[in-house]
């Protein structure tokens, strides 16, 4: 499949600090792409240079098969961030029609497309809302669909799970993945581990201005696995002792967690627990999760407590 944005050695730096500093990635067409990092990691500058609203200070983007220019390919892009941007005196179906008219539809498509999005996003009572009198969650919802009601070829969105109930969260990760299966590119923003678990092909880790980490969510988690395993054992597992083949790291119940030592191969636990006289009722290995890997990779650096001066270096 080919590739709807291609970064190569992008760098931004502000006054004095590196924000942005060698990053080179690539996101496949329908993909749904996990952009992480703490706060101050530099992922709000890059956004903001896919979208245009920064240039960088040297590399090259590109969009769709050719170099980026925003002033051609912005209409192309759906960009919903943290920072929201709605008008808070307008109704809020006037809003969604006018918003839509700026991104190149007619005010007859834009009626079509908003009426279509209101009806799937269960949002049609509030046509003669404000935006004032919404919650954080109807915001959010509204802010979600006049980000892709003109069907973008590359939507960005920034932290869009911020104020949802359980309910509303997961009807936009449903819309989330509709949107990939149409065609659409999706980079999803976040410092929620678990929704990436949920939504994304494939991620990348910055730190300091730096990708420390590039790949699919499953190989990310077999590349920092600990040779862990969880064993489920008909009846109490007290009794089960450590073996040259493993450690016993928790047990709790009938349920077990070892950890093989080097030198062995899970068939050696098995072989182990049977020879022991346990009847295994599950077996199964254990990956570490996202916001370990997260919190492994960047804890004690400082870029959870650095900030950025608004102003680039020109």
């Amino acid at each position: 499949m080919s590739n709807i944005l291609e970064l190569r050695n992008l760098r931004k730096h502000y006054a004095t600090q590196k924000a942005v500093d060698d990053v080179s990635f690539s996101i496949e067409q329908g993909s749904i792409f996990g952009l992480l990092g703490p706060n101050g990691a530099g992922k709000t500058t890059l956004l903001r240079m896919i979208t245009g609203i920064f240039y960088p200070d040297s590399g090259d983007i590109y969009f769709d098969g050719k170099e980026f220019n925003p002033a051609d390919d912005i209409i192309k892009i759906g960009y919903m961030p943290e920072e929201r941007g709605l008008y808070k005196k307008m109704k809020i179906g006037e809003q969604a029609l006018y918003l839509a008219q700026l991104k190149g539809l007619d005010r007859s498509e834009a009626m079509q497309k908003v009426k279509t999005w209101f009806k799937r996003m269960e949002m049609e009572s509030w046509w003669n809302k404000k935006v004032e009198d919404l919650s954080k969650g109807m915001s959010q919802k509204l802010q979600f669909v006049t980000t892709v009601l003109h069907e973008p070829k590359l939507i960005i969105l920034d932290e869009p799970f911020s104020g949802l109930d359980p309910v509303n969260a997961n009807l936009i990760k449903d819309e989330i993945f509709g949107l990939a299966q149409r065609g659409s590119t999706v980079i999803f923003s976040t410092h929620r581990m678990e929704q990436v678990e949920e939504i994304c092909n494939h991620i990348i880790l910055m730190n300091l201005g730096k990708k420390i980490l590039d790949g699919t969510v499953n190989d990310v988690k077999q590349q920092f696995k600990e040779n862990k395993f969880s064993i489920k054992v008909q009846g109490a597992a007290a009794g089960i002792a450590d073996s040259p083949a493993f450690e016993v790291d928790s047990r709790k119940d009938n349920n077990l967690i070892v950890k093989i030592r080097e030198g062995y191969k899970s068939n050696d636990v098995l072989q182990h627990f049977l020879q022991s006289g346990a009847t295994i009722e599950a077996f199964n290995e254990v990956l570490p999760s996202l916001n370990e890997i997260f919190i492994n990779l960047v804890e004690g650096s400082k870029a959870v407590t650095r900030a950025f001066s608004e102003t680039p270096v020109n």
